[in-house]
């Protein structure tokens, strides 16, 4: 156990590298390295004035803003563990994750007080709680009101950092238990990926309560000693001008803020301000190429990647591959060590995997310093994900090229049997993406009595277009196997997704 294996001191580190520079830009101000420090030491006093100590959990309920950083690294220097937690929940859903999570202290928006009050109502032990934002900054007092505590505890890398909990694509979500080394190597890998540097400014809209905002854009930026410059809710044009306004060089979005970032990009006068962006980054669900081409024609490269809360990200596809490789998710990261496991032998022992073939569909699986330590509470599902010789079991079918590249088929859960034959619904999906009146489309498997299953989409049309399912059969027959091509199509005003873009298909009947 070592303070160095502690991921909370990297602040204190890049104070005294680099005291004066740029750490944290938000909407009312601009933090230097050593300001947040200052104040994340200050934050680490209260909560161990309130009694927070090793392996309690620090819930946060918040809106893109400095605090909430502030907070992940004050938890960590206490040995304590921070907890994410979407500020979307309605009450029953948050009082879910607080009964199973048992947080000692919930900083929350102020914005949400009467949501927070109504999902702890009636619980034996309730966090204490405290305000962010508003007239009345609770959160700003309390740590005003105590004196910078720099001590940090000793851990070990396989030490719980944070618990996330995951977006929820397939049912109830769980509590991916995240370790110290999780977040050094995943920084690392994102250090490499993205060339990160003291030099860079990242713009995060994404929401830092998940994955992609927190572990994949804000923290490697803060490892690199970049600029974290903070949006609390998308807009297209208002991201454009904070690009401008800070030099931002590069910022990550979901695929579904691309086509809204497109407009807004055309109906500015000139792109001159825009000179110091190197990229955007996009991951969460496939992007169709013609944005790719649409971007890269008006001088925007896109980089995209691939992941899951419980390995953060896992593939990379760089921006020269975008169109030549476009439907691939890249290749994997430096600090993983990636397999296709043909299907029939991945829920078998270790020993007895086999690789899938190239171009052959299997189950990915990951070992190496980017895992989760396994869920929180859920024993049984951690034994099912986490197997022999550390691999991690990811639940995501892919197939990987002869230049390994790794191209996403679907989750395993989601594919369904018609007439015997296997239907990944992500191949159906990629094949209606170049359709011209099709913006958004989700596949699902539907009993039936002839087939035992076939395919039903879900379309959100482009604008103007208007339905006609016997013209999306005959596209899909000339690009898919027949018992692949859907035998029914239902127009839809949107689809549910996660914060991060990702299609809730087990929501898309309950919604309808």
């Amino acid at each position: 156990m070592s303070i160095l294996d502690n991921c909370g001191g990297w602040l204190a580190r890049r104070a005294a590298i680099s005291g004066e520079r740029a750490a944290v830009v938000e909407a009312e101000r601009t933090l230097d390295y050593a300001a947040l420090d200052e104040r994340t030491s200050r934050c680490a006093a209260w909560l161990r004035a309130s009694g927070v100590r090793r392996g309690d959990r620090v819930a946060i309920a918040l809106a893109n803003r400095a605090a909430f950083l502030e907070t992940v690294f004050a938890a960590a220097r206490l040995g304590a563990i921070a907890l994410p937690i979407n500020t979307r929940l309605a009450p029953p859903e948050l009082r879910q994750i607080l009964d199973d999570a048992t947080p000692r202290v919930l900083l929350h928006e102020a914005e949400l007080e009467e949501r927070v009050a109504r999902a702890v109502a009636g619980t034996p032990d309730a966090p204490l709680r405290c305000a962010a934002g508003g007239a009345n900054d609770a959160y700003e007092a309390a740590i005003a009101a105590h004196a910078p505590d720099p001590r940090i505890e000793p851990v070990s890398p396989d030490d719980p950092m944070i618990l996330m909990y995951t977006s929820g694509t397939t049912g109830v979500p769980k509590g991916a238990l995240l370790p110290h080394r999780k977040t050094l190597f995943n920084s690392l890998n994102a250090q490499l990926f993205f060339d990160l540097s003291g030099r860079d400014a990242v713009l995060t809209v994404v929401p830092l309560f998940h994955s992609f905002g927190l572990q994949i854009l804000a923290i490697p930026a803060l490892y690199a000693g970049a600029t974290v410059v903070l949006q609390r809710h998308f807009d297209a044009k208002e991201l454009w001008n904070a690009v401008a306004a800070h030099g931002v060089t590069f910022f990550g979005g979901v695929p579904t803020m691309f086509r809204e970032l497109l407009a807004a990009l055309d109906a500015r006068c000139g792109r001159g301000d825009l000179a110091n962006l190197r990229f955007a980054f996009t991951a969460g669900a496939a992007i169709p190429v013609e944005l790719i081409h649409a971007f890269e024609s008006r001088g925007v490269r896109l980089k995209q990647g691939f992941g899951q809360t419980e390995t953060s990200i896992l593939c990379c596809l760089d921006a020269r591959d975008a169109i030549r490789k476009a439907g691939s998710v890249g290749k994997p990261v430096f600090h993983a060590e990636l397999r296709i496991v043909a299907r029939e032998r991945v829920a078998g022992p270790v020993r007895d995997w086999k690789d899938a073939a190239v171009g052959e569909t299997g189950e990915i699986v990951v070992r190496g310093p980017i895992t989760m330590i396994g869920y929180w509470n859920r024993p049984q599902a951690s034994a099912d994900t986490l197997r022999e010789d550390g691999w991690l079991r990811t639940g995501d079918l892919a197939t990987q090229d002869a230049e390994g590249f790794v191209t996403l088929v679907g989750r395993a859960r989601d594919m369904f049997i018609s007439g015997g034959e296997n239907v990944y619904p992500a191949q159906v999906e990629q094949a209606y993406h170049q359709h011209p009146d099709v913006r958004e489309i989700a596949v699902v498997g539907v009993p039936d009595e002839r087939w035992g299953e076939v395919g039903r989409a879900y379309v959100v049309l482009a604008a103007g277009a208007a339905l006609d399912a016997d013209a999306l059969r005959a596209w899909g027959r000339e690009r898919l196997a027949t018992f692949k091509v859907p035998r029914s199509f239902v127009a839809v005003a949107e689809l549910p997704k996660t914060v991060t873009g990702k299609i809730q298909k087990h929501r898309i009947d309950a919604d309808r």
